[in-house]
């Protein structure tokens, strides 16, 4: 079957056998599981052969709906065609050359486009321009790396706040910042000192315990923050927490700095999260959706603060040449609608499960931006119960927080689709209840 064919049979078609995992499935998992690391997790026993638009198909033929794109990461959907367009020409001139040592183009045609939607941000929010630059890296946890590096270097300040709940990677000065689950950290340490940690959404817990016991506010380098809280939860804060943690840093020379790796590029509606927020850090890092799947991600920031010089920072094939054509497509579809997209068929998807679920005794709450949407059921076991069940019948989702599960679909997604998806997850969880 080509691959048009299939993108048309999977617009409409989920279809799964009785029984999941199938035999070709079951054989090629066995196979793979004795030569890779046990360390991944595989939520569900699912061997993908290929994927169009929203929709994912096993190696047994079993066709299911993508609700969680790749972990947020594939947010014009799998295979796009102008995404593999521009992919594609791109392979055939440079595929690669080290961004550190070299120019090539796309590095700074995709810099100067991220920094031209930050600054129409900080413009509509504060009124003033403040001019951006950036540094790309191959994944999220690499890009808040390069945050913490360049804070500290900035400030000339040791000390990094971060947020229970929070997930901000698993390299060791991500992971060090990470607080959402104890199991990331188990045996890792000692990881990077110097960071404390507040509960998230309380900004008064930093001025009230952490200044006047922990840590003096003239030893901390930065604020690092998810303005919707993503693996832990996704949880929406109230405003006022991040407008209190800016008046902090504006108080005592912190940086700012907003962790948007699954909650930017469109995914809320916005092309960052910020925006809903009106709160304008002083870095932003991002990754997952900005390339559309590819290993790619950026540091965002304030030019005023990127004053480490050359030689300081650097990365081989962060800003591979392929990667930034990725990027820049997405962009460009980004940019066309499905930014505005998140937020209509978000609005859908989010009323019809606040409708559907709102009865079942097993439901807490249904909250979320755009196309970045959780529920919290009652229990964890009930929320992974719940996430298995949607696998059975065809719907895949994933887990997120202490008990809740999280629907990250495709930007692409349409109204009809999000519908089917919320049907199908409203059975489940009535069926649990």
């Amino acid at each position: 079957m080509s691959l048009e064919s299939f993108e048309e049979l999977a617009r409409s078609l989920i279809a799964v056998q009785s029984v999941l995992p199938g035999p070709k499935a079951l054989a090629r998992i066995a196979e793979a599981k004795t030569h890779i690391s046990p360390s991944l997790i595989h939520v569900y026993p699912l061997m993908v052969e290929r994927a169009a638009g929203c929709m994912v198909q096993d190696v047994d033929g079993n066709i299911f709906f993508d609700a969680q794109a790749g972990v947020a990461a594939a947010s014009t959907g799998h295979c796009h065609p102008r995404i593999v367009d521009a992919m594609s020409k791109q392979a055939e001139t440079l595929i690669h050359i080290c961004g550190t040592d070299f120019f090539y183009p796309g590095y700074g045609e995709l810099s100067a486009r991220l920094g031209s939607h930050a600054d129409a941000f900080s413009t509509a929010a504060t009124g003033e321009a403040v001019g951006w630059q950036t540094f790309l890296t191959n994944s999220g946890t690499e890009a808040v790396e390069a945050a913490i590096k360049l804070s500290r270097f900035h400030t000339r300040r040791t000390d990094i706040i971060a947020f229970r709940g929070g997930f901000h990677g698993r390299s060791y000065g991500s992971l060090s910042l990470t607080a959402s689950k104890s199991k990331y950290r188990k045996h890792f340490g000692p990881l990077l000192c110097g960071v404390h940690h507040a509960p998230y959404g309380n900004a008064d817990f930093i001025e009230k315990e952490l200044f006047p016991r922990t840590v003096n506010p003239d030893d901390v380098a930065a604020i690092v923050v998810e303005p919707v809280l993503g693996e832990g939860g996704y949880i929406v804060p109230d405003v006022a927490f991040l407008q209190q943690l800016r008046a902090i840093c504006d108080e005592h020379g912190i940086m700012l700095v907003f962790d948007e790796v699954q909650s930017g590029m469109g995914r809320t509606g916005r092309m960052f999260a910020a925006e809903h927020f009106g709160v304008v850090p002083d870095m932003f890092t991002l990754a997952k959706g900005l390339a559309s799947g590819m290993p790619l991600g950026a540091l965002v920031a304030r030019k005023k603060v990127m004053t480490w010089p050359p030689g300081s920072h650097g990365s081989t094939c962060g800003g591979n040449p392929v990667c930034i054509a990725s990027a820049l497509a997405t962009l460009d579809l980004l940019e066309s609608g499905l930014v505005e997209a998140s937020t209509r068929v978000g609005d859908i998807l989010r009323d019809r499960l606040e409708v559907g679920l709102s009865k079942l005794s097993n439901v807490i709450e249904v909250r979320g931006l755009g196309l970045m949407i959780g529920v919290e059921f009652n229990t964890e076991e009930e929320a992974d119960r719940i996430s298995q069940t949607c696998f059975q019948r065809g719907l895949l989702v994933l887990e997120c927080g202490d008990k809740a599960i999280r629907l990250s679909p495709p930007l692409i997604i349409t109204e009809s689709q999000a519908l089917v998806a919320a049907e199908i997850f409203i059975s489940v969880a009535a069926s649990s209840a």
